[in-house]
């Protein structure tokens, strides 16, 4: 069984959306407007590259994402991995031809085949309403969180406010920068 990963860049009130400058969201780009940059911070995003063996992403993501990743030098590996994009409403024809070999899921059961399959680790970058869906589902198996000491208030939240049972994750590794980004690594306890 493949490992799925949530890779976030996370606000420390929940925050997830437009961390990177998507537009239409009051405090878009805070990743890189209200905290310094500091480059050890973000080693885990080439760890990440290094391991994964497919990426997983919700419509929205793939499409901010495959507008820009594939031509980004920091981004090449991920040129090489299979690509499934989760979307009920997405296309064949809607799909980039410069970003190698993509699939379209249709289910979050179709999900959990994909994580049935040989292969590495499935990382999901983004994706906001995937990974919620994903978490309450309970196929998310590994959290990379970079915390960032920013309260955004509103805005699109990593968990859904979903009345379930508790999950109890296990911190497996963690870091603290210079410029207070917190790296958080949770598996999550069957």
């Amino acid at each position: 069984m493949r490992t799925l990963i949530s890779s976030v860049f996370v606000s420390l009130d929940g925050v997830v959306e437009a961390p990177g400058g998507e537009p239409g969201y009051r405090n878009s780009g805070w990743t890189f407007k209200e905290v310094e940059f500091v480059p050890e911070a973000y080693a885990l995003k080439g760890q990440e590259q290094e391991e994964a063996g497919a990426m997983l992403l919700g419509r929205a993501s793939y499409e901010a994402f495959s507008a820009v990743w594939p031509d980004m030098e920091d981004f090449a590996r991920y040129k090489t991995l299979p690509k499934y994009v989760v979307s009920t409403t997405l296309t064949e024809d809607e799909l980039v031809d410069n970003w190698g070999e993509t699939t379209i899921l249709r289910s979050l059961d179709e999900v959990a085949a994909l994580k049935e399959t040989e292969g590495g680790p499935i990382i999901m970058h983004g994706s906001a309403t995937l990974g919620r869906a994903l978490s309450d589902a309970g196929l998310i198996d590994r959290y990379h969180l970079l915390v960032f000491p920013l309260l955004l208030g509103a805005g699109k939240r990593l968990f859904s406010q979903t009345d379930k049972d508790a999950q109890k994750l296990e911190l497996v590794e963690h870091e603290v920068y210079s410029n207070g980004i917190q790296k958080n690594v949770f598996d999550v306890v069957r």
